[in-house]
């Protein structure tokens, strides 16, 4: 009778007790990511649903298509915050005008396709909602606004956004506007901070229960903001600086001031933010060229032009593919702010549709991706927990407690 060698015998157990390992693991991270109420702070959909060649209600593909409800529900996504982004042009009337408008129609299409596919996603307002949305099985959809230059220098449209849904604004974006300095503007800064009329839009803020953004915005306004709130504030998507040196990451100063504050930093997916980029290669010169375009001129476009240029975005990666960072790199972010300041103050914000998306992290439906690193890495299910909603909720609804 044929005796296997010693060799195989081990072999064949450690085969099997690999695939009896990766199966439990499997099984585990499947539970906790299902056990946890998970939510992504910042995606750019919105952009997209307001072309004709989008939609949100079915299954789309990973490029070209980051988000939809169906990809949600298989990723085990239960909320998720679709940004109203406008670009920062020349502060004049008819521009902010355009922006204003430009939010408006986004919110809009928001509201209409969640009325469209009512069976599988809803409009959430309160930090509760998110809990009741998911125990109805379908998606909850808040609403952020991305740089507040539609604001212009008009104090009563804090509240008018407020009123139609939306529960942060990220108070600037790549340029400085009136209410702050952005960390990105090739001017420099114009307001050493906040503006005097950004004190005013913080404490509408505040008493409207409306969350502070400060992702984007220079680091004096960020330490502006943190001094002039009343109620801890938010970096909806943004990454750690001492790992990757992008000047919109927070330092480890800022990742302090913002624990002390009792807010917390949503680590961002989009791959310069959590790696240094090689800066050489043509495809990081396209990038740069679609995303001027992005943050300047694309509000103005007429929508041939717009579906133009979200059809470049969306071929460059398959001109110039480019090896993207991993969930592993993601959660050295994390680890580092846990390590930092405590497990309490970080959570995830995507960017998805905005330039976010890992190797192994491609869209909504490969987020529990996120959780089983976590999860090889130690982290017990309570940790996991917070990472994925529990600290964001918390101080959503501290926001709102001390609305008046």
């Amino acid at each position: 009778m044929f005796k296997k060698p010693a060799f195989f015998t081990s072999l064949f157990f450690f085969l099997m007790f690999t695939t009896a390992t990766s199966q439990e693991n499997m099984e585990k991270t499947k539970k906790i990511h299902e056990n946890a109420l998970t939510v992504d702070t910042h995606c750019d959909t919105p952009m997209a649903l307001l072309g004709e060649d989008f939609d949100v209600g079915r299954k789309n593909k990973a490029p070209q298509s980051r988000v939809d409800f169906p990809r949600m529900k298989d990723g085990g996504l239960d909320a998720i915050f679709f940004a109203a982004f406008t670009s920062q042009r020349e502060r004049t009337s008819e521009n902010t005008e355009a922006a204003y408008k430009r939010a408006h129609e986004m919110i809009d299409s928001t509201y209409a396709v969640c009325k469209r596919y009512n069976n599988l996603a809803k409009v959430a307002i309160n930090s509760n909602d998110a809990k009741r949305i998911e125990e109805t099985g379908k998606r909850a959809i808040y609403i952020g606004m991305e740089n507040g230059f539609p604001i212009g220098t008009d104090i009563k449209r804090v509240k008018e956004f407020y009123d139609r849904g939306v529960r942060y604004i990220t108070l600037s974006h790549s340029s400085n506007n009136d209410i702050c300095d952005s960390s990105t503007d090739k001017g420099g800064p114009e307001h050493n901070g906040l503006s005097q009329f950004g004190e005013k839009v913080v404490k509408e803020m505040n008493k409207l229960g409306m969350m502070i953004d400060v992702s984007h915005i220079s680091d004096k306004a960020f330490y502006d903001v943190i001094e002039q709130s009343k109620v801890p504030v938010i970096a909806s998507h943004s990454s750690v600086r001492s790992i990757a040196h992008h000047p919109r990451n927070m330092t480890d100063d800022m990742i302090k001031a913002l624990a002390k504050n009792g807010g917390v930093i949503q680590i961002c997916l989009l791959d310069d933010y959590i790696k240094d980029p090689d800066t050489t290669t043509i495809r990081y010169q396209k990038a740069k060229e679609i995303r001027k375009i992005f943050n300047t001129t694309y509000n103005t476009m007429n929508k041939t032009e717009q579906d133009e240029v979200r059809k470049q975005w969306r071929e460059l990666g398959e001109k110039y593919p480019k090896k993207l960072p991993t969930v592993a790199d993601c959660v050295d972010h994390i680890d580092y702010v846990k390590n930092l300041v405590g497990i309490d103050y970080v959570g995830i914000g995507s960017d998805f549709d905005g330039g976010g998306g890992l190797a192994d992290c491609q869209d909504v439906s490969q987020m529990p991706n996120i959780t089983a690193e976590m999860i090889k890495r130690g982290y017990t299910e309570e940790e996991i927990q917070k990472v994925w909603g529990g600290n964001f909720f918390r101080v959503f609804a501290e926001v709102e407690k001390h609305a008046n």
